[in-house]
């Protein structure tokens, strides 16, 4: 039997990090899908691109706008929609200790 490209404890790890509940069907959907996208970035990376000359931003140049100061929001305007109203806006967690 062959080693899976991804394993499931893989997926859920993944799923883990991106902060997803997933059941054990979803788990073995996504391996299978997964699989299939690693399968293709494999075939993708077999090109011989050793005679191509990559260029990146071709035509591109920065677009700058004046920067002028405009009138901006007082503190109570800020949080005035947030569910804490002592000064600041809490967010969730986003990243955290294991």
């Amino acid at each position: 039997m062959t080693k899976p490209i991804i394993t499931k404890e893989q997926v859920k790890h993944i799923a883990d990090l991106a902060k997803i509940d997933l059941s054990p069907h979803e788990i073995e959907k996504y391996q299978k899908e997964l699989a299939s996208i690693l399968e293709y970035v494999k075939k993708i990376q077999e090109v011989d691109t050793k005679k191509i000359d990559f260029k990146t931003h071709v035509g591109v140049k920065n677009v700058y706008r004046e920067d002028v100061p405009t009138e901006s929001l007082t503190q109570e305007e800020a949080v005035s929609q947030a569910k804490n109203k002592d000064g600041y806006i809490i967010v969730p967690t986003v990243i955290t200790k294991k």
